[in-house]
């Protein structure tokens, strides 16, 4: 599934073909995808975007009427293409732009979605959301705080979006290798001190993510329709049994919940 670097990649990839520009029309070919496409979405001609947003691993298309949620699901894209492009299978929905481009949502498996919230009201998939990472509001004390009295395992703890947003299982398992930290580790067991650890490794990790492009999964693609590349400098997932990168012990890999995590029992206490 594409995490908070490829959507934000995304989004800055479309956002100058799409905010100050007017909605021609809106095409829906495949109606149902995780949920109906809301008919306020279909009557959005001659709209202008006033605004090109994210909140978590939502794309937020602001426009003078409302506000269009993308939500890119386990296989989606959007592409930015000329509007006489042929849409091929799994091109679903059509926004028809000015100037002569359409904005694609493409999406195989269809667990994505495209919804909206009139002007001046959050949606209800928003309004539980925790912090953004990336945003002044994610200090060094939120996750010590939210963590007290907490048994779960450090790694869900961080992956949970009601806590802090967009931390999926590549980036978690990342950070924690960046911090030091066991994925096992009981969340309210963890110090101020490596939960300051952490939220620095969280940021950076993101970071550096976006500016390389995302991380190349099986089917995300950039807006460009090319591949993201940061696969090239993640240290420890999906390298079970290779040598750690700061200590050559052989990286183990375990199952917590229903995800899978890689960690270096050396260098990770």
């Amino acid at each position: 599934m594409p995490e908070l670097p490829e959507v934000e990649t995304t989004r800055r990839g479309v956002e100058p073909y799409l905010q100050g520009r007017m909605i021609r029309s809106v095409t829906v070919r495949q109606p149902r995808l995780r949920w109906p496409v809301p008919d306020e979405v279909r009557e959005l001609a001659d709209c202008r975007v006033t605004s090109v947003g994210r909140r978590g691993k939502y794309l937020l298309f602001e426009t003078d009427r409302g506000t269009v949620l993308v939500h890119l699901g386990m296989s989606g894209s959007l592409r930015i293409s000329p509007a006489r492009t042929t849409p091929e299978k799994h091109d679903h929905v059509d926004f028809v732009l000015e100037q002569g481009r359409v904005l694609r949502l493409r999406d195989p498996r269809r667990f994505g979605a495209v919804l909206w919230s009139d002007a001046g009201e959050v949606h209800p998939l928003l309004q539980q959301l925790g912090v953004e990472p990336l945003e002044p509001a994610f200090d060094d004390t939120v996750l010590y705080q939210r963590s007290r009295g907490k048994r779960q395992a450090v790694k869900a703890f961080i992956m949970d979006a009601r806590v802090v947003v967009g931390v999926g299982n590549i980036y978690a398992n990342e950070a924690l290798f960046m911090a030091g930290i066991d994925p096992r580790r009981p969340a309210g067991e963890l110090s101020l001190a490596r939960y300051q650890q952490l939220s620095q490794a969280i940021r950076t990790v993101l970071s550096q993510a976006i500016g390389q492009g995302g991380t190349t999964l099986r089917d995300f693609v950039r807006e460009d329709g090319q591949s993201g590349y940061f696969q090239v400098a993640l240290q420890v997932y999906g390298r079970t049994g290779e040598p750690c990168v700061r200590c050559s012990e052989p990286v183990q890999q375990l199952r917590q919940g229903q995800r899978s995590s890689w960690y270096c029992p050396c260098c990770q206490q």
